[in-house]
């Protein structure tokens, strides 16, 4: 997590993003512009950019010389900002399910339609209706 806030952590000027990039400040600026990287103000005014807005400009500059347009780009971007937003909301909810339920993963679904948790080792008794669905301990 702590490598996370860093990589979003603003350090870079425009002119070193820039270089980094290896592309011209200006073109920074119409990215900038145009939503594709949205670097973070200082004082409201001064671009700076992280570490992650570098990766993006270097991956906005590779679809760009395979013939995908600007506004493709954008959306690829988009997709993938929300990719990484679910995963991340995802392995919250794991960890959640689990200081819940005291680490068991062992589920079963009553004859009513509701979900049961079931310790490990105990089975609800069988009558025929009920849903068993179990995960092994190793994954």
């Amino acid at each position: 997590m702590l490598a996370a806030m860093h990589r979003h952590e603003p350090l870079f000027v425009i002119s070193v993003a820039a270089e980094l990039a290896d592309m011209h400040p200006q073109t920074l600026r119409q990215y900038d512009r145009l939503g594709l990287v949205t670097p973070r103000r200082q004082g409201g005014r001064h671009r700076r950019y992280s570490p992650y807005d570098i990766e993006q400009l270097r991956q906005i500059q590779q679809l760009s010389q395979e013939g995908v347009s600007l506004e493709g780009i954008r959306r690829i971007i988009a997709l993938q900002n929300r990719v990484e937003e679910l995963e991340e909301q995802v392995g919250d909810l794991r960890h959640a399910l689990r200081e819940a339920h005291g680490g068991s993963r062992v589920f079963a679904v009553g004859s009513r339609g509701d979900v049961v948790t079931v310790s490990r080792g105990q089975r609800p008794r069988p009558s025929g209706r009920e849903l068993i669905v179990w995960r092994s301990a190793r994954s």
